[in-house]
C-alpha cells in the first residue's frame, strides 16, 4: 500500500473560494459574515475526479491524507472569527471529500489560528475534526502572521495547550505555513522552505520533546534546507550543548518526500534515517509542470523513490509503515477496513 502523507484540496470548487472572497469583503466593510456557499456533491466529484483522483490512479498510489489548501489558510487575514468560520468551512469540505471517496482520502484539518490569538482557541476545532469527523492529524502554522514571524517559537510554553491536546488525541501535526504577505518571501519557493528550516532549528534549540516525548511533527517539503545542511545542524547541536540530533529531535520529527528532483531525493535518503521519512507528493500543489529534463511531472515523487536502491523492508517503511506509525488513527482506520 502507498500512502501519501501530504495532499491539499487545491482544486476545490469555485463556490468555496467565492464564499471566502465574500467573507473577507464583508469583514472589510464591517458587515455580518456570510454563511458558506452551497457546493454540490457533483461539483466536488468533478473537482476530484479530473485532478487528484486521475493522478493517483496514474501514479499508482492508494491513499492520500487530504487537508485544505495550505496557501488559502491565510491566517493573517481578517480576525479570529473570520479564521474560525473559514477553517470550519474548509474542514467540512474535506470531510465531504473523504465521505465521497473513503477508500482514497483521509482527513487532516487546518486550525483556526490568528496572529496574537492564544493557541487554546484552536483546540475545539481540532477536537471536532478528530472526534466527530474522523480526521487523523492537523496542519499547524508556526507563523500565522503570514511572513512577519510575530509568534513565539514552537518550543515556547504558549503552544503547550495545543501540544497537550495533540498527545491526548494521539495525532501528529504537519508544520505548514500559509500564504506570505511579505514580498521578500515567495510563498512556496521561500516562505514554505524557510518555515520548515526554522521549525527544525527551534526544535534543536529547545527541549520540547523532553516535555512531550510522545509529540510528533512532520516537516514537509523534504525538511526544507535541513538535510542539505545536516552537518551544520549536528554542529550547532554540539555548540549549543544539546544532545545529538538522533536523540534530541529525530525521535519526534519526520520529513516527507516532497522534493522534486532525483538528486534531492537521493540526498534525503542518504542523510536522514529511513524511519524518519514518509512518502508525500503535495500534488496537485506548488509545482505542477513537467520537468523538461525528464519529461515527467516534477511532483510525481514516486518515480524518484522507485529509482532508489532500497530493500523491500525500507520501501515498505517509506510508502506505508512509517505513516501508519506516525498517524496511529490512520492505522486503526485502515485495520478496521481490513487494509
Amino acid at each position: 500500500m502507498i500512502i501519501d502523507c501530504h495532499g491539499h484540496y487545491t482544486t476545490a470548487p469555485a463556490p468555496h473560494q467565492a464564499y471566502r472572497d465574500a467573507q473577507l469583503a464583508a469583514f472589510r466593510r464591517g458587515k455580518p459574515l456570510p454563511k458558506p456557499f452551497d457546493v454540490s456533491d457533483d461539483e466536488i466529484r468533478e473537482s476530484i475526479d479530473e485532478n487528484q483522483l486521475t493522478l493517483i490512479r496514474q501514479r499508482g498510489t492508494d491513499m492520500t491524507m487530504f487537508s485544505p489548501r495550505a496557501s488559502a489558510m491565510a491566517h493573517h487575514l481578517g480576525d479570529a472569527s473570520v479564521s474560525r468560520a473559514w477553517t470550519e468551512a474548509c474542514n467540512n469540505l474535506i470531510y465531504r471529500v473523504i465521505s465521497l471517496y473513503p477508500e482514497t482520502f483521509i482527513g487532516v484539518c487546518q486550525l483556526p489560528q490568528s496572529p496574537g490569538v492564544p493557541i487554546e482557541e484552536s483546540i475545539a476545532e481540532l477536537e471536532r475534526c478528530v472526534d466527530e469527523l474522523g480526521f487523523v492529524g492537523c496542519n499547524l502554522n508556526p507563523d500565522p502572521s503570514g511572513g512577519h514571524w510575530t509568534s513565539q517559537p514552537l518550543t515556547h510554553k504558549s503552544w503547550y495547550p495545543l501540544f497537550e491536546k495533540m498527545v491526548d488525541l494521539d495525532v501528529p501535526a504537519m508544520i505548514h505555513v500559509s500564504a506570505s504577505c511579505n514580498p521578500n518571501f515567495h510563498a512556496t519557493g521561500a516562505h514554505y522552505i524557510n518555515a520548515d528550516t526554522t521549525a527544525f532549528m527551534q526544535f534543536l534549540q529547545g527541549d520540547l520533546f523532553g516535555d512531550f516525548p510522545e509529540l510528533r511533527f512532520i516537516i514537509p517539503h523534504g525538511g526544507g534546507a535541513v538535510p542539505y545542511h545536516w552537518g551544520r545542524y549536528r554542529g550547532l547541536a554540539d555548540m549549543l550543548n544539546q544532545p545529538p540530533l538522533a536523540e534530541h529531535v529525530m525521535k519526534n520529527v519526520y520529513f516527507d518526500t516532497c522534493v522534486y528532483h532525483q538528486a534531492g531525493i537521493d540526498l534525503l535518503f542518504r542523510v536522514i534515517d529511513i524511519d524518519n521519512i514518509l512518502f508525500g507528493s503535495e500534488m496537485v500543489g506548488a509545482v505542477r509542470g513537467i520537468d523538461p529534463q525528464t519529461g515527467q511531472y516534477f511532483d510525481d515523487t514516486r518515480r524518484y523513490i522507485d529509482a532508489l536502491d532500497l530493500s523491500d523492508g525500507d520501501r515498505h517503511k517509506v510508502y506505508e509503515g512509517n505513516a501508519r506509525r506516525v498517524y496511529p488513527r490512520l492505522d486503526a482506520l485502515l485495520k478496521a477496513k481490513g487494509r
